[in-house]
């Protein structure tokens, strides 16, 4: 119980001296801005004198107020600074902004500019390969203007533009020309395409396919002179030897037409077929195992009008076939390989 009152008294003896220390540090700092505020509170007295004789002028200022006007002054300055700073911060900003977008810009020209040019040395092949087409398919140049203003305009002329004037892009008017060139091959193309629907037509008339479907097998015997394989004497063989080592294949006609003859040969041609085709062709497929067209019925061409066979004088399957102009008999290979002939490659 003792040691209790003990601590009790020691506790209350430090509470008294924390308390007194507060009041000892309320009152010093109450003296200290007691101090303060009267010396902020004392005036001073400002003499403005005049160099004439007018009155003199007396300013009275305490230092509170001079200190406050300093503030103000300072205060007023560094706004000042701040927003010029960050007014010009904001026009750096805005500059370095406007310079990468000026940059990207200028990339983009210049990727631009590469491309007209490409585009500028693929329009020289073109130009060549049209006149070069156009020539060998006799059908007319287009007409030219001299001018560059989009309505027309030779690629010669429109290869050599300057920048004008008026400072437009090189690149613009190369555009320009090329669209007025384009504009004027269109006439050209479609007397292209035209001529080439004719010939398409002509193909389908006259006999210029392989007689196998797919274009299978091989020329085991051509036209002409060769060795007669019964006899082992030269003869004029009328036609060319198909064959593709089986029977069974499907053969097809060459050409639009009529077939005019289906007959049996059991000495010489076997089952054979014979078709009419427009400008005096006819059409002759022999040896045939079997046939799927009658007489009169009309055909086009590549339909199947029968198979691979080994019938009559043959040594093996395959199909003759002959071409016949008239009354003369032709080398079919000639015709097989017309459409090479029609539309070959325009040489450079």
């Amino acid at each position: 119980m003792s040691a209790i009152l003990t601590y009790k008294r020691l506790e209350n003896k430090a509470v008294q001296k924390v308390k007194r220390a507060f009041i000892l540090i309320g009152r010093g700092m109450g003296i200290f801005f007691k101090s303060i505020f009267k010396g902020l509170g004392k005036q001073y007295t400002i003499v403005l004198v005049p160099h004439s004789e007018k009155k003199v002028y007396n300013l009275h200022i305490s230092i509170f107020v001079a200190i406050c006007f300093v503030l103000l002054l300072v205060g007023g300055a560094a706004a000042l600074f701040w927003y010029g700073a960050s007014s010009n911060m904001g026009s750096i900003v805005a500059v370095t902004d406007k310079d990468g977008r000026l940059k990207k810009t200028q990339a983009s020209l210049d990727q631009l500019r590469e491309e007209s040019a490409l585009l500028v040395r693929e329009a020289r092949g073109f130009e060549a390969a049209l006149s070069d087409t156009l020539s060998a398919l006799g059908a007319d140049m287009p007409a030219f203007n001299e001018d560059n203003s989009g309505a027309g305009g030779d690629l010669s002329s429109f290869f050599d533009i300057q920048e004008t004037p008026e400072g437009v892009l090189q690149e613009v008017n190369n555009m320009r020309g090329l669209r007025g060139y384009l504009s004027s091959a269109v006439k050209p193309l479609k007397e292209i395409g035209a001529l080439l629907n004719s010939h398409s037509a002509l193909l389908t008339e006259i006999p210029s396919i392989w007689p196998i479907k797919g274009g299978i097998g091989h020329i085991s015997m051509s036209f002409g002179q060769n060795v007669n394989p019964f006899t082992g004497q030269f003869y004029i063989h009328k036609g060319i030897d198909l064959s593709t080592y089986r029977q069974g294949d499907p053969i097809v006609t060459t050409a639009d037409g009529q077939v005019v003859t289906v007959d049996f040969d059991p000495g010489g041609f076997g089952n054979y077929v014979i078709i009419k085709h427009k400008h005096g062709f006819y059409t002759r497929y022999a040896h045939m195992l079997s046939v799927r067209v009658k007489t009169g019925q009309r055909v086009q061409q590549g339909d199947v009008i029968g198979y691979i066979g080994n019938t009559g004088l043959s040594t093996g399957p395959h199909v003759h076939y002959e071409v016949h102009v008239g009354s003369d008999v032709v080398d079919p290979y000639k015709y097989i390989n017309i459409r090479d002939t029609l539309i070959k490659p325009i040489e450079k």
